[in-house]
């Protein structure tokens, strides 16, 4: 389990994250939703080391993410950001290799070969893996990079708005395959997300966050509320159970 206990930070004078607790429990999906500034994205940041915290803590199996090896870490968590720029020209599977550099540096196994085309086939980009990424459209870019963090194989995974640049195929294909990944293969799957629905129908788990502060933390029927969201996005909610799914409705509002 990833523990973050109340953990803060400040941009000069701007709090953007204050006294955020929650935890991240493997072989569930925990979404991180809220407005635009809510501070979404420094969280995740935080917690996975790529920025620093000015208070608080940050747990990995009780220990501190910062008395974390590097190399130990990186096969225990892998990241995606938001913007991911590759100067150099890659194809899909040499971009997919990447994810495994924590264990072969470089020099790939047959092991690692074999979970480069596990996540080529899982993501499903067999037919354009000899392809150049600019070669690719942006959603197809994306799915590449998803596949780079599959490839990685690690208990803890960070998605910040993995949904940027995809249709509505791919973006279900993608949910649901991280909701496999947790609840299949025993991972943490935590996602930014900015699709209400999508967080509702795949999350396991919900952390709302508006300014900087934990404003509801739990389960969907916790957190997919009318209240809870109309509140949060300064919108008016409804609520709908369709098909067991809690659906919001907020547009014509």
């Amino acid at each position: 389990m990833i523990s973050l206990q109340k953990i803060s930070k400040s941009f000069g004078q701007q709090k953007v994250v204050d006294q955020v607790s929650g935890s991240f429990i493997k072989g569930e999906v925990t979404s991180i939703i809220g407005p635009n500034g809510a501070g979404k994205s420094t969280v995740l940041s935080m917690a996975s080391r790529l920025l620093k915290k000015d208070s608080g803590s940050v747990l990995i199996e009780n220990q501190d993410v910062w008395d974390w090896d590097s190399k130990a870490l990186a096969k225990k968590l892998s990241v995606l950001r938001q913007s991911n720029n590759i100067n150099m020209r890659f194809t899909v599977r040499e971009l997919v290799a990447f994810g495994r550099f924590p264990y072969s540096q470089g020099k790939l196994t047959n092991f690692d070969n074999e979970m480069i085309d596990k996540s080529i086939n899982y993501l499903d980009l067999a037919a354009i893996q000899n392809k150049f990424l600019d070669q690719l459209s942006g959603g197809q870019r994306q799915l590449a990079f998803i596949a780079m963090v599959v490839a990685q194989d690690t208990d803890y995974v960070f998605l910040d708005e993995p949904l940027n640049n995809l249709d509505i195929k791919h973006s279900l294909q993608i949910m649901k395959n991280l909701k496999t990944l947790a609840h299949e293969l025993d991972k943490a799957v935590v996602i930014v997300i900015h699709d209400i629905n999508f967080a509702s129908c795949y999350s396991d788990n919900i952390i709302a966050l508006k300014k900087g502060k934990v404003v509801a933390n739990g389960t969907v029927a916790e957190v997919i509320k009318k209240e809870v969201l109309s509140e949060l996005y300064e919108t008016e909610f409804n609520i709908h159970v369709i098909n067991g799914q809690r659906i919001c409705m907020y547009y014509g509002q």
